[in-house]
């Protein structure tokens, strides 16, 4: 598996420099659940198949950005999911964004399959969390000639100070809006830029909070995607001492998604605000 994080680091650089000077526009295609993608969206996705498929270990990838499963090494022990460059709308603002990606076992595409995560953050300056299944997250920086370094644990505290609410707050349920209120009675910040692995990021870095997004009336399946955004954020933050469940109380970790871009509701954080969720939600075990 250290091949594959060794190659994220070059697809990290790479990315980056595509952010710096490529196009922001719009193309005038849509990913496989309808959204419009960024020229910046498939040149990312473009570039991360190029540089995985060549890998030995490496089975099949299943990009965010394409309906079909890609196989590409008939022998390779692992499949590979990500989202290219997820949060892309708020890259012409200028804001954070980031790469995700899931390694699972080639034959059991679950949460029960998957071995190891990792996410890039393309902000002020480049990092890299990566994560083994059983290990803790390792934070590693950009630094002088594009060289990565750090190797930094990543460890959450038992309760946080930031909240980051995901979803169109018209269409939460009584329960979730009031859940949601009483962190901020008492005392959390809000921290919510509209793009997930910048706001994980945060609350990683930062030693615990809340970010959640519900099932809702718009979306009664939440918005997130299973494989490729939901189980390997579980994954780094289980790792880093939290949790991470969905509506039900279940661990995301223990779901089994029925087609490559299914949906579910989630919530990540430290263990006092998710035992505090799992209560005001009716399903604390």
């Amino acid at each position: 598996m250290l091949t594959i994080f060794n190659k994220l680091k070059n697809i990290a650089l790479d990315i980056d420099k595509a952010i710096k000077n490529e196009d922001l526009g719009y193309s005038e295609n849509q990913n496989a659940t309808g959204d419009e993608q960024l020229k910046l969206d498939l040149a990312a996705d473009s570039l991360i198949e190029h540089r995985l498929r060549n890998l030995p270990l490496v089975k099949a990838i299943i990009s965010e950005e394409k309906e079909e499963i890609m196989e590409v090494n008939e022998n390779g022990k692992y499949i590979i999911c990500y989202d290219p460059l997820d949060g892309s709308s708020i890259v012409d603002v200028n804001l954070s964004v980031g790469s995700i990606f899931g390694i699972y076992d080639a034959n059991d595409l679950s949460g029960n399959g998957l071995r190891g995560a990792a996410y890039i953050v393309y902000g002020p300056r480049l990092e890299l969390v990566i994560a083994v299944r059983g290990h803790r997250p390792r934070h590693y920086r950009s630094g002088a000639r594009g060289l990565f370094s750090g190797r930094t644990p990543v460890e959450l505290n038992e309760k946080g100070k930031l909240n980051a609410p995901g979803g169109t707050q018209m269409y939460w349920s009584p329960t979730h809006k009031a859940f949601i209120d009483s962190l901020f009675a008492e005392g959390y910040r809000l921290r919510y830029s509209g793009g997930m692995v910048p706001d994980l990021h945060q609350i990683l870095l930062k030693g615990g909070g809340l970010f959640s997004y519900p099932g809702a009336q718009d979306r009664p399946k939440g918005k997130l995607r299973m494989l490729f955004e939901a189980l390997p954020f579980a994954l780094i933050f289980e790792g880093a001492g939290g949790q991470a469940i969905n509506e039900e109380g279940r661990r995301l970790l223990e779901l089994t998604p029925e087609h490559p871009h299914d949906t579910t509701p989630c919530f990540f954080g430290s263990n006092y605000e998710i035992e505090k969720l799992k209560e005001a939600y009716g399903v604390a075990r």
